[in-house]
């Protein structure tokens, strides 16, 4: 081999080589943004075309070439320039799950009151079992209450004697609360005795569940700055299935569940012992 078809042999070698690294740099960047938009969406539920674009610093035609392949599953899906969770993944509207089994969700209410005093400082979380107890807390005086659920903040104003601190921000309709980093940020700068929370869904193994991860972060900042953590919640949330996981049901100092769940979990609660009760048999 002549010197010159050397020098043209190392060439090629050269230019093969920085392409494929070039491919391969590509293709990771490909799926790195491809995971921030699986994310994003979870996160917020759902997202214009625009702003993902706008966000990652690409083009729209960039994201609907993402959309293309991450909407060919189960937990995406496209709708009106925007790319939500599929409908298997979306919580059930709020309204929805407040009207639905009232005597349990009373029942747990009323018990949850009963371990809170006058004058205690509470968070509260969103959710509809945690709106139940926040009116059971009207019979309560001088509760200091810091909560992103609104319309628990509007049930304990009617008792004029307590203080309601709120975060700012955008409210999530029809909701009525406020989640992302800015109020896992302002639980961060509060103590309190209680921290009252519901959850989405619970596994077999006690994960506690939501469906999006701010939520987590936002029910473990209340958790990690009260004195008492109490989870309520009622039998149905048990194998209900929510993508983000949180702590697990035996970090909880108290759980207050309607009445016993399914006999899978039952080896599960035993290692609660007294820690979990259950309303609808106390009452």
């Amino acid at each position: 081999m002549s010197p010159d078809e050397k020098i043209f042999v190392v060439l090629c070698l050269f230019i093969g080589s920085f392409l494929t690294g070039r491919g391969l740099l590509m293709a990771s960047k490909k799926i790195r943004r491809r995971d921030l938009i699986q994310q994003v969406v979870t996160e917020r539920g759902g997202i214009s075309v625009g702003a993902l674009a706008e966000m990652l610093g690409v083009s729209t035609q960039t994201i609907r070439r993402d959309l293309d392949l991450l909407c060919d599953g189960e937990n995406l899906r496209r709708a009106h320039g925007r790319i939500e969770l599929a409908e298997s993944r979306l919580n059930t509207p709020f309204d929805q799950r407040a009207g639905t089994n009232l005597t349990g969700k009373r029942a747990i209410a009323d018990l949850a009151e009963t371990h809170i005093p006058d004058g205690a400082t509470i968070f509260i979380s969103i959710g509809s079992s945690t709106l139940n107890v926040a009116r059971a807390l009207r019979r309560r005086k001088e509760l200091t209450v810091i909560t992103n659920n609104l319309s628990a903040a509007m049930a304990v104003s009617e008792e004029m004697s307590n203080r309601i601190i709120i975060p700012g921000g955008e409210i999530r309709l029809p909701d009525r609360d406020l989640v992302g980093e800015d109020v896992v940020d302002f639980f961060a700068r509060f103590r309190a005795d209680f921290a009252l929370f519901g959850t989405a869904g619970i596994d077999v193994d006690g994960s506690l569940l939501e469906f999006h991860e701010s939520e987590v972060r936002a029910t473990e900042q209340m958790r990690k700055n009260a004195k008492k953590s109490m989870l309520v919640i009622d039998q149905s949330k048990f194998g209900r299935h929510a993508p983000a996981a949180g702590a697990n049901i035996t970090d909880i100092d108290l759980v207050i569940c309607d009445r016993t769940p399914a006999p899978e979990f039952t080896e599960m609660l035993s290692s609660l012992n007294a820690n979990i009760v259950f309303a609808e048999e106390i009452a």
